[in-house]
Order: C-alpha cells, then structure tokens, then sequence
C-alpha cells in the first residue's frame, strides 16, 4: 500500500446508509477523496435474456467482478487513475461508458459485500460497518427501487426475502464484530463523519 493514501472501506447491509455515508465523508473533504462504489462492478448479464438477468442473484459474491474492483483499488493507491464501468441497474448491464477516477489522499470505498472479498480487508486502513435494521432497509430499498430501477414494490420485496436477506445472513453480518468501527445508519451521518476522520488523524 502506498505510503500516501488510506483507504477507508464501508460496508453494511443493502440499503443501510453506506453511501450516504460515503458522500458525506467525500462532501467533508473534498478534492482530498476519491470514491469507490463496488456497486459499479457487477459483472455484465448482456449475454442473458431479460428473464433471466432478473434471476441472477446479485446479492452473490459471484455477480461482482472483484477482481477488477482489486485492480483499480490497487491503482487508485499506486497513485494511478482507473476508467470505472458503469452498470445499468434497470437493465442488469454494463454500458459502453467508463468513468474516469482519479486518486486521492484519501479512497472511500463501499459496498454490501465489501469485507466478504478476500484481499480487501488487507487493504483497508479503516474498516466501517453501517447497521440499520432490517425493517428499514427494505423500506428504503422499496423507495429506491420503484424510484431509480422501475420495480415494484412487490418484486423488491420478493428479492429481499428470496436472495437479499440470506445473503446478509451469510456475506454480511458476519463481518460486523471484525469491523475497526461500528455506526447507525439512521439520522445525521455527519456526527459519523467526525468521529471516522478523528480515528485517521
């Protein structure tokens, strides 16, 4: 790791607050982050039809390209610049588009399955998990996906139950206790935000 940039991980729950939290950690220091979504890094389905892009589960280690994910994390600290694919949620594919990031002093990470990648955590200078209550992601996940994705509220609900839920049982609660820092991911994530900038001063 490079001696010049930290690298905070995020990780919690589908729809727990981890990239409000991130933002506003981005917002708090500006030109000094760089952000990283591991949400942009699931793997392309083009090759499925629409039917079945809708069964894969994306709540799998399996549907993340990780191993692009750990590439660019790898040269965002190199002090190298990564071109960051940019996935289409409503149709489950990758688009023609990159996007450029730039390093910083500072890279923030997040993503539901963030700590369950093996290589990640050794990377990591600060490990965060965000905990909500299971009720309240899938409410927030109900909004955001009838918003942002053209769902229904009861194909969000199905998923939740049938894929999402037991993924967090097995991918993602279980990297709670080793986290350097647990917080809510309910109210203000200001308060948040101190108190994970005084644990890198």
């Amino acid at each position: 790791m490079g001696a010049d940039v930290r690298v905070v991980g995020i990780a919690g729950g589908s729809c727990a607050g981890k990239t409000t939290l991130a933002r506003a950690l981005a917002e708090r220091l500006g030109d000094d982050v760089t952000y990283l979504a591991f949400d942009e890094y699931y793997r392309d389905h083009g090759h499925l039809t629409v039917e079945e892009r809708a069964l894969v589960n994306y709540d799998h280690l399996d549907s993340l390209d990780h191993e692009l994910f750990l590439e660019h994390l790898d040269d965002l600290v190199a002090g190298r610049a990564v071109e960051v694919p940019v996935f289409d949620f409503a149709t489950h594919c990758r688009t023609d588009q990159t996007r450029t990031l730039e390093p910083r002093a500072l890279v923030v990470a997040d993503g539901i399955l963030l700590f369950a990648v093996s290589g990640i955590s050794e990377r990591l200078n600060l490990s965060i998990f965000v905990d909500a209550p299971e009720e309240l992601r899938l409410a927030r996940r109900i909004y955001r996906d009838i918003r942002e994705r053209g769902r229904t509220a009861e194909s969000t609900q199905a998923q939740f139950a049938a894929t999402v839920a037991p993924s967090h049982r097995l991918f993602v609660q279980p990297f709670r206790e080793g986290s350097d820092l647990v917080v809510t991911g309910e109210g203000d994530p200001r308060p948040v935000v101190e108190e994970i900038l005084a644990r890198l001063a």
